[in-house]
């Protein structure tokens, strides 16, 4: 069997490289910030999400002695066919559930089903094991109140970049506690390596965000910060996509390989001329990929 990176790549997406090529020319591709001096400056220029229209359903998911505040946003003319536990990226350090409130408010009434996204704490003032513990706790309401409050057990999890880890790490937590709700998790170029150990993870072990989430960790191979490591037997079906030209394909690669070893059920899509964050930004090779997200979660939650 011969594999390169080109048959990664879906042939119907070469004719769009070209404008995506065009589109970093202009808007360049940049770094995260180098301390929290400028973690708070680029906090400060944020501007308010927008806001959805109808907007997000607020509340607070709770599990034995946990609590965290989740937005909940419930398709409003088809019937509920899945829930979808969405998790925001930011490096760890940014980033909040309502920015996502748009785009998940589209995939609520797309798809037909509900989006509940979750207001994790962010590093430096929360490091690790902050987020892991609010994204699980979230994941296990949702297991335990899905059927009841939304009449569906059908779950699936996901999130870009620093969403994606936490997506990851989630489904091992749930795995280890013998728990399987979730049947399927939608994963967009995770960090899957923070111990600067594997080939990405050399090309960011000087990136601020690694010290303001795990710093403080005596270990950071340990799989609850670097999934990358974590056993990956009886975890459900993985979308992992990624561009390619992303400083981390290369450990969205190996993660792929990781999994299907372990006999998992692994869709890996690679995106032409596509650096980090790319689904977020506004080209038609983003479009081209959330089709594709849109695709998959459909058939894995379908009826």
């Amino acid at each position: 069997m011969q594999l390169g990176l080109s048959q990664l790549i879906d042939p119907r997406l070469i004719p769009l490289v070209d404008s995506t090529r065009e589109f970093y020319e202009k808007r360049g591709v940049g770094r995260g910030p180098s301390g929290w001096s400028e973690l708070k400056s680029i906090r400060d220029a944020v501007k308010p999400p927008a806001p959805s229209s109808p907007p997000a359903v607020v509340e607070v998911a709770g599990h034995g002695d946990r609590t965290v505040p989740v937005r909940i946003h419930v398709p409003t003319s088809t019937a509920v066919k899945g829930v979808f536990l969405d998790i925001h990226g930011g490096g760890f350090y940014l980033g909040s559930a309502a920015g996502n409130d748009v785009r998940n408010r589209e995939l609520a009434d797309t798809l037909g089903i509900v989006v509940v996204s979750v207001d994790y704490r962010l590093a430096p003032e929360h490091p690790w094991p902050a987020a892991p513990d609010d994204c699980e706790t979230a994941a296990l309401w949702l297991a335990e109140h899905a059927a009841d409050r939304f009449g569906i057990r059908r779950l699936a999890i996901g999130g870009f970049s620093a969403g994606a880890t936490l997506a990851m790490t989630t489904l091992v937590r749930l795995r280890d506690r013998g728990i399987a709700a979730f049947s399927a998790a939608a994963l967009q170029f995770g960090t899957y390596d923070l111990s600067g150990q594997t080939p990405s993870g050399r090309l960011i072990a000087d990136e601020y965000f690694i010290e303001a989430y795990a710093g403080l960790a005596p270990d950071r191979t340990h799989p609850d910060i670097s999934p990358i490591y974590a056993d990956p037997a009886n975890l459900p079906p993985v979308l992992i996509m990624v561009g390619e030209e992303d400083i981390l394909l290369r450990d969205n690669v190996a993660m792929a390989a990781l999994l299907s070893v372990g006999g998992v059920d692994v869709d890996l899509r690679v995106y032409p001329a596509a650096p980090h964050g790319f689904t977020g930004h506004a080209t038609p090779m983003a479009s081209a990929a959330l089709d594709d997200l849109h695709t998959w979660l459909d058939s894995q939650l379908g009826w």
